[in-house]
């Protein structure tokens, strides 16, 4: 299973929402200049975090992007799920009627959900906790 640029950048900007936000709105030109995305995608990304119920957007000269609910409450799970859709190992389809194959599919289904239950177990609070220490002991080092 490799995650992909859309779910590796949607947890970016996430946890930097996170840090940055501090339950108010991040401009999105400096989410993406932090972040090192194109605004243009950091926006494709946000609308799906939006739709997900992840984040609120508004316009304006005080708009940006921010958190929809506390950080704690969002998981690594729902930022992939929610740009990346349902995480899947296998489709399980391919020899339907087979028992041999029925079981390696039940098998597939235990580790999807030991997948799911992992990602699930990282909150966003948690990694922008992380990741704000680690910014403090490089300002510090400098």
């Amino acid at each position: 299973m490799r995650l992909s640029t859309k779910g590796r950048y949607s947890t970016r900007l996430m946890i930097d929402l996170a840090v940055y936000g501090n339950g108010s709105f991040v401009f999105l030109k400096d989410a993406a200049r932090r972040q090192e995305i194109s605004e243009k995608y950091i926006g494709a990304l946000a609308s799906q975090l939006k739709t997900a119920g992840l984040i609120r957007a508004t316009c304006g000269s005080h708009g940006g992007l921010a958190l929809a609910k506390e950080a704690s409450r969002i998981t690594l799970a729902d930022i992939i799920a929610a740009v990346e859709g349902p995480i899947f190992l296998n489709d399980g389809d391919e020899f339907i009627g087979h028992q041999r194959v029925e079981v390696e599919n039940s098998f597939w289904e235990r580790a999807r959900g030991s997948v799911v239950h992992a990602l699930g177990s990282f909150t966003l609070e948690a990694i922008a906790a992380e990741q704000k220490q680690r910014l403090e002991q490089v300002d510090y080092a400098i």
